[in-house]
């Protein structure tokens, strides 16, 4: 893919010539994360975040066979409206929705690509993909882990879903060299929840910390990206036992259903939402805002480190 070859907004194109801090957002989570006007209403909430904590927002997805790097407020309504019509795409969907002339809402993974092609290096999202539960016999693991151990951008998230099997998801991730830090807590956070009750490999408590760390990542030329583990801010326990209660009744059914592949988090996530009126929708509201300050301000402590000659990316 070429630079020539996406469509960028004026704010992004401006950001990206003059080095400012730009963060990349996907948009599978508008078409296929929540329902309108929930959908249009947050995508909209999350730019206006990015923008409050000193960086620009560039929602990606394909339109018509083209990639766009930031969506104006039409674009985003018409994804959100078109939904679950509109082609998922991960990275092995790029080259077919893209020879076809498709509209594609792209996903951790394809979004991963583009914005480190066009010079992207913060990515905002809810929770990756993972290793899904019984993936030791099934092999149904996410192209989110692959695309992190070869594709260098910064990736802010909360965690891993609480339906995947995170034990297993942390050892792919190690095994693809990706730095996962969790911010601000000695345990790595499992989306809905702050705590997964597994210990994370690296807790950072200040944000200018891991921007170095990301720049070290970039100033010696790895490979990998870095995965950064946000908490959800804490609710109250009594919503945390219904979204418990729901998760597992969820997966019992996701087990009748026999569902695999990419059918099985938009299932679970909306039969979640179901089984707890609406309390998860709003956990996962809750936790992409928080997710895009968190991730503005690491683009924005990055760009100003940069600004310093002696720390910019150099090739080894």
């Amino acid at each position: 893919m070429r630079k020539e070859d996406c469509v960028f907004s004026e704010p992004v194109r401006t950001a990206l010539l003059k080095d400012k801090p730009v963060v990349a957002l996907e948009s599978t989570i508008i078409s296929h994360g929540m329902p309108y006007p929930e959908n249009f209403k947050t995508a909209l909430q999350v730019e206006d975040l990015v923008k409050n904590n000193g960086a620009i927002p560039a929602t990606i997805a394909i339109l018509q066979g083209k990639v766009h790097v930031g969506l104006d407020r039409q674009e985003i309504e018409y994804l959100s409206k078109k939904g679950k019509s509109v082609w998922k795409c991960s990275t092995r969907d790029l080259a077919y929705v893209l020879a076809q002339k498709l509209d594609g809402a792209t996903t951790v993974s394809a979004t991963m690509v583009i914005a480190h092609r066009v010079g992207i290096h913060f990515f905002v999202t809810g929770g990756i993909g993972g290793a899904h539960r019984g993936s030791e016999t099934t092999f149904d693991i996410s192209t989110d882990l692959i695309e992190l151990g070869r594709t260098p951008v910064c990736v802010i998230c909360a965690g891993v879903k609480a339906i995947l099997d995170i034990p297993k998801t942390l050892e792919v991730l190690e095994t693809q060299g990706v730095t996962v830090i969790t911010y601000g807590q000695e345990e790595f956070p499992a989306f809905y929840f702050a705590s997964s009750g597994i210990r994370s490999h690296i807790r950072v408590d200040q944000l200018e910390d891991i921007s170095r760390i990301f720049a070290m990542n970039r100033r010696w030329n790895l490979s990998s990206g870095m995965l950064v583990a946000v908490p959800v801010p804490q609710k109250d326990k009594d919503t945390a036992d219904r979204v418990e209660a729901g998760m597992q009744q969820a997966l019992e059914e996701l087990k009748e259903k026999q569902l695999t592949g990419s059918a099985v988090t938009p299932f679970l996530l909306e039969r979640i939402a179901d089984l707890t009126g609406g309390d998860s929708l709003k956990l996962n509201i809750e936790l992409i805002l928080n997710n895009a300050a968190i991730g503005a301000q690491l683009a924005r402590h990055y760009a100003s480190y940069q600004t310093d000659s002696s720390n910019r990316d150099v090739q080894i």
